[in-house]
């Protein structure tokens, strides 16, 4: 850290003095793939808790996902029981906060402030750990909770589906709804660890295990077209092989480690979101469809329409576009819903401004030139967009 003084000075008189303060912070941490978490012989969890402070008893409260435990009900006496035989090490704050999984848990703003109460009556503080376990929605919400408790405590991410554990919940953000927008409350705060836990896919209905797909697909689009050539080759797979679709979460993991690390950009300072391709139109939909889409059955959509639209604009070819519709087609994606025929384009469209509005600055809006390779456009043709979306309920609807 430095400080360094800067006057201004008129007529040999010092008008200004402007200290520009520098510092620097560094964050680093585990993100694991693992099996069987909670079976006492895993280390995996006593050792992310304890990297830093070997030799004290760390204090864990866990946040549970309701829905979870419905195909995992043991799961408590899983917790308790791994705790008891690392009990040297671990103890258990008190009986884990069960809540409503999927997007239900980021619209109701007194659940935040039930876990500060916790927090404060239980005695929970920065040394302590708030321990997630759950799906994306679960995550950004506990995340959020934890961030904002003694202005940070330590978080474990526990992802428990195919997409949280393969993009949302290896990130930096968490957050809550508001006003009707998605993430409109929310905050950038590093977990402490994340621990992908692959047994937890098993408790996962199809259309979840499809839905989490997309943001793989995504990424894949954006960033490694190799990597979207192996989702194309295995597209009639991907979704019942377990260990295909471990592969994919892996790498889909990967990539995203390598933007937050390296992208220039973690916390989202300037005005480009390229890992937020197809997601413009996804929010909007998830709104207009009060979330009866899941989040990554919202984004397959965004993603096909905003391929059209780079076909449309001349910057995508028709083979690579009928190529990435195809794949999302084939997993078991379904690119229109009723909600697009009841709002129009003009409905849709608003989800542009929202999108500029929740980062701020100009309007950035991820498009491709070829699949593997993004770019950034920051006007939007409401003609050629309209004409995607036309496009895209006609071949949506030839596919039913």
């Amino acid at each position: 850290m430095k400080t360094e003084a800067l006057d201004s000075r008129i007529d040999g008189s010092i008008h200004d003095e402007v200290h520009l303060q520098k510092f620097e912070v560094s964050f680093e941490y585990p993100v694991v793939f693992t099996e069987y978490l909670f079976r006492p012989a895993n280390r995996a969890l006593l050792n992310v808790v304890t990297r830093r402070e070997p030799d004290k008893l760390h204090r864990l409260l866990f946040i549970i996902d309701g829905g979870l435990l419905s195909g995992r009900p043991a799961l408590t006496e899983e917790i308790t029981s791994y705790v008891t035989h690392h009990s040297d090490s671990l103890s258990l704050a008190g009986e884990p906060l069960i809540v409503t999984g999927g997007e239900v848990v980021k619209n109701d703003a007194s659940l935040p402030w039930h876990v500060q109460e916790i927090v404060e009556s239980r005695g929970i503080d920065r040394h302590s750990f708030i321990v997630a376990v759950g799906g994306g929605a679960l995550l950004d919400f506990a995340g959020y909770a934890a961030s904002i408790a003694h202005r940070g405590l330590r978080l474990i991410r526990i992802p428990t589906t195919v997409l949280s554990q393969g993009d949302s919940g290896i990130g930096v953000k968490n957050g809550i709804n508001a006003f009707g927008k998605k993430n409109f409350i929310g905050t950038f705060a590093p977990p402490f660890a994340v621990i992908n836990d692959y047994d937890f896919l098993e408790t996962l209905s199809r259309r979840d295990v499809i839905s989490g797909i997309a943001e793989a697909i995504k990424v894949a689009l954006i960033r490694d077209a190799s990597f979207f050539e192996w989702i194309e080759t295995r597209r009639d797979v991907v979704a019942s092989d377990p260990e295909i679709l471990r592969c994919l979460i892996r790498k889909s993991a990967g990539i995203h480690m390598a933007h937050i690390a390296s992208g220039g950009d973690p916390f989202e300072l300037g005005t480009s979101r390229p890992l937020d391709f197809g997601h413009w139109a996804a929010h909007r939909l998830e709104a207009l469809t009060h979330h009866r889409l899941r989040h990554g059955e919202a984004v397959a959509i965004g993603i096909a329409l905003d391929s059209l639209y780079s076909r449309q604009i001349g910057a995508l070819d028709e083979v690579s576009t009928r190529r990435i519709l195809n794949v999302l087609q084939q997993i078991g994606f379904r690119l229109w819903t009723d909600e697009i025929d009841h709002t129009g384009a003009e409905g849709l469209l608003r989800g542009l401004h929202e999108f500029r509005e929740h980062l701020g600055g100009r309007l950035t809006i991820t498009m491709l030139e070829a699949i593997g390779r993004g770019f950034d456009v920051h006007e939007v043709s409401t003609a050629s967009m309209s004409a995607a979306i036309q496009q895209l309920r006609n071949i949506a609807r030839t596919a039913q």
